[in-house]
């Protein structure tokens, strides 16, 4: 499975990429062969303004399947992370149990 992690409006650090990465193979694992690949998207939306706006969407690219894609806003970036990689495994698994 191939994994794309990508920031804007702060630094991506290599123990967030790993964290990301971590999160997403043990979310994902059990599609195994199914899951081309992830793209993440981190971003602080409101990197000019007051408060914080931090985003995490995700997009799995599936074998035979049309993709996957969800976001998550949050205050914290940790928590964006956790519910949208928990939203796109629902997802996922929904996708590739749904008869055809």
């Amino acid at each position: 499975m191939h994994i794309d992690i990508r920031a804007r409006g702060f630094a991506l650090t290599d123990p967030l990429c790993e964290q990301v990465e971590r999160r997403l193979r043990l979310a994902l694992t059990r599609h195994g062969t199914r899951v081309r690949g992830v793209s993440v998207w981190l971003e602080d939306r409101n990197v000019s303004r007051d408060g914080p706006d931090l985003s995490c969407r995700v997009r799995v690219r599936l074998k035979g399947q049309a993709e996957v894609v969800v976001e998550d806003r949050e205050a914290d970036l940790q928590r964006a992370i956790s519910r949208a990689l928990d939203r796109a495994s629902r997802a996922v698994e929904r996708r590739l149990t749904r008869p055809r």
